[in-house]
């Protein structure tokens, strides 16, 4: 009788997960992966629990198998020696130790490691039970009117942002306890279901874009860490890309083992990547896709990234770009390895298209841009392409020394005309411009093209990794026929898909119809051909030179300048970015609002908060002593202690404060929480009040101001709780400022494809509110401070803001429909 090995393996694995508390199903599942296996098993030696574990110590194990950082193994044994001896014994401990390993260095500091995961923080059945109560104080009316519909996970959070430590069980237990003791037993109408409203139907969207807002699966290791889909350098010999001729011939792509150990020599082995953006123009959030895949893989793995201008066109460069990609970069997060030029190659360049032309590998040419569309589109070649070699050579020295007229003769890569692929359509690798070079001067006349450069000095540079946009990807081929018709060492290429963004000008088939027209003319690619470019030539530039909006940096643009001004942060963008994952699913569309909530869970996090009224409504509580103050304590964090003098403002209340216009009704209705007639509501942090009088206009329709009457008690209890700013002193009128409401751009997700797509323009992407009123803490706001304004979303301060006058840009208002439309919480 036969045995079979493998399964007596799965039978030991299977008996040693079980050991360590995993569920059967679990266990079965986890023995049916080979990689999580494999770390499983890995795990349990380094913990050295062969022999088993308690249950919950076993559950934690599973999840460093599958969740640890994979850019901190060297940590591993440290987190599981907290983990076997109860040090780390909670699921939200655990999450902090990844955050913690994740950002750490080679080196760490044990104290600051348990400070972070709140080893040795013991959260006492005491406290545990004064902070549910104190929840439940806060949410009280909101409990009573939904009773057992009351979602428990968000009363539960509100514990865990004071005691982050607490055990869960406890809470969960009090927790129930305490609604049992508010709302007694369930009652009929508490299990009944609430019938469903039906919702209109939106607008159609492309069943991609449908999916880019699905619930997701449980992250799997690719989710956590997206740079694992990458080789090794040391495996850059193998071949992975095929340029098939016209002839029959295929071109196998791949270094010889020669050229991979000299790249790997010069090196070290890293991984050493390059972000090329061309400083045309300023960078847009799709640069910052690109950032974090050029960036991030070299951060990743220990390496280094680049920072290259690919200044190969003298004419579009700018040094005030130059200065903002740098420093944008920088905002970014990001640090380059080396900032470099193009043009810091152009002698290296010259030589090697020196060396082409001896090979009988490019040929000067006298076509004019029409001549070479006409040939190019009937697959002929050019009455110059086989000229003899000295000729080339000759007139390419006449081309470099000016003697010849500019748009009088080019460079061309003599490659395969009869191509299936237009990229290999004998490319255009110098051109004359007898323009001065911002960075090189005047030294040259010809300048290499995208085409020519761009491989050439990846190579030159000893790039590992070569990453760009999937509207690239036609021009694999020509990239690696240079480099193999040069013998020079190949980078590995990989395309991934770009970033588009609803409600904007990033369009993924009008680039493509560019690029593709580009290489059918005499045109140089360049201008394209940045990754990831949004057409800066085109619609970009014409927003911005037609005074459509405010320059680069107008807040309604997806530049990164644009972002950071209307108070975007570079964390909310990188979460953002990195939520895309790195794939090739391409001609997606990402909805705007996926963006603004990656936005709000940051601004929720680190904004603190205030009180503004945009449309000021006159109140006089009759009932306060005219002239008299009192400063009233206001949080700027909702979950802000009694003890934390820090955590507090001061607001002052008088007998004069003002509300919304909008928070007051002249007719109250059952569904509406403002202020009416005989109708009270709190104002946050004060009192409630009861509108008493109103005093109107000639028309009988506007109201002009409100009487109303302060109860000092506090013993009634309205719904309604309105947002307020009080005169600071008799006779002096709130803190007056800017306040500017931005909204999307376009009306439609996809402007781009609109053949008139600035008749799309939204009319109200901007609302200037000359005369907001706000409390005087704001008095002191700095341009780049970012607030909560209660009640209405995240505001900045704009660098418009003047001593005199304070502006505020509104970065995203509170409501999130992304998060509401796509996830169940």
């Amino acid at each position: 009788m036969t045995v079979n090995n493998d399964n007596v393996d799965k039978d030991k694995l299977l008996e040693l997960f079980l050991r360590i508390g995993l569920d059967e199903r679990t266990a079965r599942n986890t023995v049916a992966n080979n990689k999580v296996t494999a770390n499983l098993s890995a795990v349990i030696h380094e913990a050295g629990v062969l022999d088993g574990c308690h249950r919950a110590v076993g559950n934690l194990l599973y999840s460093v198998a599958t969740k640890y950082p994979a850019n901190a193994l060297i940590h591993r044994p440290i987190l599981l020696d907290y983990i076997t001896s109860n040090k780390v014994k909670t699921p939200a401990q655990l999450e902090a130790a990844f955050s913690f390993f994740s950002a750490a260095g080679s080196e760490i500091k044990l104290n600051e490691f348990e400070s972070a995961c709140g080893v040795g923080v013991e959260v006492s059945v005491e406290e545990i039970e004064k902070t549910v109560n104190e929840v439940f104080e806060e949410r009280k009316n909101e409990i009573l009117e939904q009773r057992y519909r009351t979602n428990v996970g968000d009363l539960f959070g509100h514990v865990r942002k004071k005691h982050p430590w607490a055990d869960p069980k406890i809470v969960k237990q009090f927790i129930d306890s305490k609604l049992f003791e508010l709302l007694g037993e369930r009652t009929v109408a508490d299990n009944e279901k609430i019938a469903k409203k039906k919702k209109e139907k939106p607008a159609k969207v492309d069943d991609k874009l449908a999916a880019t807002v699905a619930p997701k699966q449980p992250p799997t290791e690719e989710d956590l860490n997206p740079y694992l889909i990458f080789p090794q350098p040391e495996d850059n010999y193998k071949v992975h890309t095929e340029v098939f001729f016209s002839n029959g011939t295929i071109l196998r792509c791949c270094n010889t083992r020669e050229l991979l150990e000299k790249h790997l020599k010069a090196t070290g082995g890293r991984v050493l990547t390059r972000f090329p953006p061309e400083p045309n123009g300023y960078l847009h959030i799709g640069h910052a896709k690109a950032m974090f895949v050029d960036f991030g893989l070299a951060k990743e793995r220990g390496g280094g990234c680049y920072l290259r201008y690919d200044d190969t066109n003298p004419e579009a460069e700018k040094k005030e770009y130059i200065d903002h990609i740098e420093e944008i970069v920088k905002w970014m997060g990001w640090e380059p390895f080396k900032i470099t030029y193009a043009s810091d190659y152009f002698q290296e360049l010259y030589e090697l298209a020196v060396e082409l032309i001896r090979r009988g590998h490019a040929y000067v040419d006298h076509q004019t841009p029409d001549e070479i569309k006409e040939y190019r589109e009937k697959k002929m070649n050019s009455p110059w392409r086989d000229r003899p070699i000295a000729e080339s050579l000759k007139l390419f020295d006449e081309m470099k020394k000016g003697l010849i007229e500019e748009g009088k003769a080019t460079l061309r890569m003599k490659q395969d005309m009869q191509s299936d692929n237009f990229n290999m359509y004998d490319l255009i690798a110098y051109r004359i411009k007898f323009t001065p070079h911002p960075h090189a001067g005047d030294k040259w006349c010809i300048y290499p093209s995208y085409d020519y450069a761009h491989c050439t000095v990846d190579s030159l540079e000893n790039i590992t990794h070569s990453l760009c946009t999937l509207e690239f990807e036609t021009r694999r081929a020509s990239y690696y026929w240079l480099l193999h018709a040069l013998d020079l060492y190949q980078p590995y290429v990989w395309e991934y898909s770009r970033l588009n963004v609803s409600n904007n000008v990033l369009s993924k088939r009008k680039v493509c119809g560019m690029l593709l027209n580009s290489s059918l003319n005499n045109i140089d690619i360049w201008p394209f051909a940045t990754l990831l470019t949004t057409f800066y030539p085109l619609q970009l530039n014409r927003l911005v030179t037609e005074k459509w909006v405010d320059g680069w940096d107008d807040p309604r643009l997806l530049t990164l300048a644009g972002l950071r001004r209307k108070g975007v942060t570079s964390t909310a963008i990188n979460a953002f970015v990195r939520g895309m994952g790195i794939t090739r699913s391409d001609c997606s569309l990402i909805r705007f609002d996926r963006l603004e909530y990656h936005i709000r869970e940051e601004l929720n996090r680190t904004a603190a908060r205030a009180m503004v009224v945009l449309q000021p409504l006159k109140v006089v509580i009759t009932n306060f002593e005219n002239g008299s103050i009192l400063d009233l304590d206001a949080k700027k964090w909702p979950e802000a202690q009694e003890d934390e003098a820090s955590a507090f403002y001061k607001v002052p209340f008088s007998n004069i404060v003002y509300i919304e216009q909008s928070d007051f009704r002249l007719k109250d209705s059952k569904d509406y929480y403002g202020l009416a007639p005989g109708k009270s509501v709190l104002l946050r942090y004060a009192y409630p009040i009861k509108c008493t009088d109103v005093i109107l206009a000639d028309d009988k329709e506007t109201v002009l101001e409100i009487r109303a009457e302060y109860d000092a008690s506090k013993k009634s209890k309205p719904k309604g709780v309105l947002h307020w700013v009080a005169q600071p002193s008799p006779g002096v009128n709130p803190l007056n400022v800017e306040v500017r409401l931005f909204d999307k751009l376009f009306l439609s997700e996809n402007p781009a494809e609109l053949d008139d797509w600035l008749a799309d323009l939204n009319p109200h992407s901007k609302v200037v509110i000359p005369s907001a009123y706000a409390v005087p803490e704001l008095r002191n706001a700095v341009d780049g401070d970012t607030f909560q304004f209660e009640r209405l979303g995240y505001f900045t301060v704009d660098i418009d803001s003047t001593p005199e006058k304070l502006v505020f840009n509104r970065t995203v208002t509170l409501r999130d429909s992304y998060k509401s439309s796509c996830f169940s919480w």
